[in-house]
């Protein structure tokens, strides 16, 4: 399966309805997916049905994929984006808000990280409220409330592209300001993505 000849071969077959295909694809992506996916969330729980759940696409999607070229990218970016909806539902999820916390500091620590925590969410709402309204209209929709890039066009009457272009804006505003506070990589992950 390391060679793009066998791709190939399993792309096709998927697309004439192959389940053994999937289940070559599982096996050779699933340690793959598991370490981006773990790296990503910092927990393990639940990664065993996010994965799943991107094999039920690619199935699902089958017949349309049609590109090997682009076949890594397109499973890690199918990872990825139920990645970042679990993540948002983490952290609307208040146990796990602190079962994180916990994670990350020793218990005697875990009032000061309490008043960083409450630092770094203020020093975002900050920069957030510096975004022209139109980003920030659309920043709030996508990552606060959730809403997909379609939603928030139907919403707003805008096109899906100018949805893109606003949030690719927003972050790229974001993740400036916050490398220079030395505290992108740290939000980034848990806030933005």
């Amino acid at each position: 399966m390391k060679n793009k000849i066998n791709l190939d071969k399993i792309i096709t077959d998927l697309a004439k309805d192959d389940e053994a295909s999937l289940e070559e694809l599982f096996g050779y992506y699933y340690p793959r997916l598991f370490n981006f996916s773990r790296s990503f969330l910092k927990i393990e729980e639940g990664i065993d049905d996010i994965i799943q759940e991107v094999f039920i696409k690619i199935w699902q999607n089958r017949k349309k994929i049609n590109s090997t070229v682009t076949f890594n990218s397109y499973i890690f970016t199918i990872t990825r984006n139920l990645l970042l909806n679990e993540l948002r539902s983490r952290f609307n999820n208040e146990k796990t808000k602190e079962e994180i916390r916990n994670l990350s500091l020793a218990k005697e620590y875990s009032s000061m990280e309490q008043i960083e925590y409450c630092d770094l969410k203020e020093t975002v709402d900050n920069l957030v409220s510096e975004l022209p309204e139109r980003q920030k209209e659309i920043f709030v929709l996508s990552r606060i409330e959730g809403l997909s890039h379609k939603e928030i066009a139907e919403k707003l009457k805008i096109s899906t592209k100018t949805v893109e272009y606003h949030i690719t804006l927003a972050v790229r505003f974001l993740r400036n300001k916050l490398k220079d506070l030395g505290l992108f990589f740290l939000l980034y992950f848990y806030f933005f993505l």
